[in-house]
């Protein structure tokens, strides 16, 4: 059974997910939440793969905000490897505020263009 939030949240995301689609040459950006970590994923929807991915599971203990700021500096970081220099950012549901946008900040800091 899903709360009254999940339900917004997922109401928002297959709204969300209508319009941004990744590419070969714009792959998406997804972004997932838990209480406790933050994860990133760069994915090509066309052929259903990730790309490059990283979390906070492996990193030292900090403020959550940092943890989102420096997850979104190593999937940079991934993806400029891969050859990835834009994407479409998926944030899944969730408000654009808080780790949310300090992942997406620190994906721009990586040198991702959005």
């Amino acid at each position: 059974m899903t709360t009254k939030k999940e339900q917004r949240r997922l109401k928002i995301k297959f709204h969300i997910r209508k319009s941004v689609n990744g590419t070969a040459e714009r792959p998406r950006l997804s972004v997932y939440r838990s209480n406790k970590q933050i994860y990133a994923q760069v994915i090509n929807d066309l052929t259903g793969t990730t790309l490059a991915a990283a979390s906070s599971a492996g990193l030292e203990k900090m403020a959550k905000i940092e943890q989102a700021k420096k997850v979104g500096e190593l999937v940079a970081q991934k993806a400029t490897a891969a050859g990835i220099q834009q994407v479409v950012f998926d944030r899944n549901g969730y408000l654009y505020h808080g780790r949310v946008q300090a992942l997406a900040d620190g994906a721009r800091e990586g040198g991702l263009k959005f």
